[in-house]
């Protein structure tokens, strides 16, 4: 019988041998009754990477109020001297997305070397900096510079934060933790679209400046990721974190954390690289359907809507404040992203993109209706009801589905070995089709916004099939059970 450390002591009953097991030391306790898993760790550590995604929303929505301002004769509230024009509100609007799709390929590798929590926490670095460029910008250089600054935090925190909180969530609860980052985003969003119209340019980056100070705070007190521990022989600090996201004793975790060493040791004896995405048949497939799934999310002009929505209630003329237009989609955004956690491991996956990509579709197509009869029959009294409705509806399908389980479904879809890689490529797909999709907007727009909303509505039926037939359903599977799904393996 090996003998017992005074840090295993501290740790628990077991001891860890130099072929990466553990075995009981004092005594066979493993056919006591099973310790519940106490689920409030897991939830507390992922609220707080989450944080994160609070951050992120800040940023998305910060165009919407801000954009109003600087597009304004009346440059007084500005922190330029003359008023933008079309092309550089594109810009500014877009690139973000730019930032975006680069970042993931240093964040990725970073996640790895250096860990999951603190490439979270360097993401603050980047908005930090972003504001305080927005703070002093006295030329549109500037204001590129920050939202390009701007999307590089973002993409640190949509490659890593999938990583983090589906290596920390058991298999019952990991599509709810997975959907908190939706619910996360919007709630940022809905902070800058409630603050941004009543306070000053000045006044808004302070109070988004704030937001990434706060994360870094409260989720430096949280443990790092026991897979990333594992990778790096770091045996006794992967117990502790699994015993704290637990809640249970070192007999509690012993099978857990048996199996993670397992996959660990797989990963490490088969390091994968970028090339490997495409030689395996399992991780093409996980790939493709990632992949898929994260164009049809940009594709659905989420984007557009996010950053214009002022300036579409602007343009709708429907009588209501559009800064109280825009307010109402964010509460509405927050309301229905806060039901995905609850529903996401009872009705599963496929159901909700379904779900989603079906009603989203109506929406925008009554959304494109509207703006047609404004634009080519110029009589909107008929329907001039409908902008605020079809948004809202578009919201609440969109935030229950096709926001937050993308990022849940790439969490928990590739092996260890090569979840970086595959987060990073997915990541920077999204933001590609965020930036196109961003930019070419105004363009559309000048031909006439039915176009474009007719075009993100088509995209959708798309994706409803694509979902059919092409997607597979995740809810209550290991990440084991995924990987011989994915592989063609059944019970």
């Amino acid at each position: 019988m090996p003998s017992v450390n005074r840090e295993d002591e501290r740790v628990g009953q077991y001891s860890y041998t130099e072929v990466s097991t553990f075995q009981i030391s004092e005594g066979n306790t493993r056919n006591m009754a099973p310790e519940p898993v106490k689920s409030g760790r897991i939830f507390l550590a992922a609220v707080a990477a989450n944080l994160s995604a609070f951050v992120v929303g800040t940023t998305l929505g910060w165009t919407s109020p801000i954009g109003p301002k600087l597009k304004a004769e009346d440059t007084s509230d500005s922190p330029l001297s003359r008023p933008i024009t079309s092309d550089e509100d594109a810009w500014i609007s877009s690139l973000i997305a730019i930032g975006a799709l680069v970042a993931p390929f240093a964040a990725g590798p970073l996640a790895d070397r250096i860990g999951r929590k603190w490439v979270l926490l360097s993401s603050s670095l980047f908005f930090v900096l972003a504001f305080g460029l927005n703070m002093v910008a006295s030329e549109v250089w500037i204001l590129y510079l920050s939202r390009l600054v701007q999307g590089f935090g973002v993409g640190f925190v949509m490659t890593v934060q999938p990583m983090y909180v589906g290596e920390i969530s058991t298999n019952n609860v990991r599509g709810a933790t997975g959907s908190l980052m939706q619910l996360f985003i919007v709630a940022g969003i809905l902070y800058v679209y409630a603050i941004g119209p009543y306070v000053s340019y000045q006044a808004l980056q302070w109070c988004c400046i704030v937001v990434p100070v706060v994360f870094d705070v409260v989720f430096y007190t949280m443990p790092e990721s026991p897979y990333y521990f594992a990778g790096k022989g770091r045996k006794t600090e992967a117990l502790r974190a699994l015993q704290f996201l637990r809640g249970q004793s070192a007999d509690g975790v012993h099978d857990e954390m048996a199996e993670i060493q397992a996959n660990v040791e797989e990963a490490m004896a088969n390091k994968g690289t970028m090339m490997d995405l495409f030689k395996n048949a399992g991780n093409r497939r996980a790939l493709f359907i990632c992949a898929g799934l994260i164009s049809f999310q940009q594709l659905s002009g989420i984007n557009v809507v996010l950053f214009n929505s002022q300036s579409i209630f602007e343009s709708a003329n429907t009588g209501l404040d559009p800064a109280i237009a825009t307010i109402i989609i964010g509460c509405v955004q927050v309301a229905s992203s806060g039901l995905t956690p609850l529903v996401a491991d009872r009705l599963g996956r496929k159901v909700m993109l379904l779900c989603s990509s079906s009603v989203m579709s109506i929406g925008l197509a009554a959304l494109g209706w509207f703006f047609y009869k404004q634009l080519v029959h110029n009589d909107i009294s008929s329907v001039v009801w409908m902008p605020v409705p079809a948004l809202i509806l578009y919201n609440i399908v969109y935030c229950t589905g096709f926001g937050p389980l993308p990022w849940a479904v790439l969490g928990e879809m590739f092996p260890a070995n090569i979840k970086s890689s595959a987060s990073s490529l997915v990541a920077s797909i999204c933001w590609t089709l965020g930036f196109l999709v961003t930019y070419f907007y105004p363009s559309l727009d000048a031909l006439g916004s039915y176009y474009a909303f007719w075009l993100f509505g088509g995209c959708m039926i798309v994706a409803f099939f694509f979902v059919l037939f092409v997607v597979m359903e995740t809810k209550g599977l290991s990440l084991q059970e995924i990987q011989d799904r994915l592989n063609g393996k059944r019970d």
